[in-house]
């Protein structure tokens, strides 16, 4: 078992729900990101979103985007980002690492280094937007011979003839979009979430967490009573653009875990 599928044995085992967090690597530099990451778990989180910057991240809203931009500015890098990994795992050996980002970076280092590099770090699994399931022998395939799960994300536009495609050789967690859009943009709303999870549910065992358009306890609250999870990213992101101390950034995250843990 992966780290990620101890975790969500774990929760299941006590009747939570998870909370997941992501934050973009190196922003606003590298020692204030991984000082926030080695918090999180504190904070209550379950398991770690660290984003990879990239120039051109379509999936992501302008907070995101924001935040690569000075990620990159500030110099960090792919290996700085597998170091920043590294580093945490030297104090935490339980809570999974998910890098999240798109293809391009990876496939400039080369797949199998990029792989052997991440496993060596202690990185758990990878969400790589950009990869559709036609394109699984690139990385899905080969991440998952080197023992990480690949993550996979369902939209409310993933029909039912699409929806097997999508879940074929994903493992680890199943990540709901619960809008049609961008990162940060709209409010995530439980009552469409809610069937949309049931109908994933009906085709997988993995647990569905859901993120996209969740900033507070309430919403996070909501969310994960209707999923297995609940997942912020923007809403931490623009604490850190707006360059609140990571002690203020880590009690709003607790607000969020525990918010979701109560579902």
């Amino acid at each position: 078992m992966t780290r990620i599928e101890k975790k969500f044995a774990a929760l299941k085992a006590e009747g939570k729900k998870a909370f997941v967090s992501y934050i973009m690597a190196g922003d606003p530099d590298l020692a204030t990101s991984l000082e926030l990451m080695k918090g999180l778990p504190g904070a209550g989180v379950d398991v770690i979103e660290l984003g990879m910057p990239f120039t051109d991240p379509m999936a992501d809203g302008p907070t995101i985007q924001l935040a690569g931009q000075r990620a990159l500015e500030g110099g960090q890098t792919l290996q700085k980002t597998l170091d920043m990994a590294a580093a945490f795992r030297k104090g935490d050996d339980e809570t999974p690492i998910v890098m999240m980002g798109y293809y391009n970076p990876i496939y400039s280092r080369g797949v199998d280094k990029f792989l052997a590099d991440a496993k060596a770090a202690g990185v758990d699994g990878l969400i790589v937007v950009d990869l559709p399931p036609e394109e699984d022998e690139e990385l899905c395939i080969p991440a998952q011979k080197a023992g990480l799960n690949f993550i996979r994300l369902a939209t409310p536009t993933t029909d039912d003839r699409r929806l097997p495609k999508v879940l074929q050789n994903t493992s680890g967690f199943v990540y709901y979009v619960s809008i049609t859009g961008i990162t940060g943009a709209a409010a995530a709303e439980a009552s469409d979430v809610g069937p949309e999870v049931a109908r994933i549910k009906a085709a997988t065992d993995l647990p569905i967490i859901v993120g996209f358009g969740i900033r507070s306890p309430e919403t996070a609250k909501a969310i994960a009573s209707v999923a297995d999870g609940a997942v912020v990213g923007s809403a931490i992101v623009k604490m850190v653009e707006e360059k609140k101390p990571a002690a203020e950034i880590l009690a709003f995250v607790k607000g969020l875990a525990d918010g979701a843990h109560s579902a």
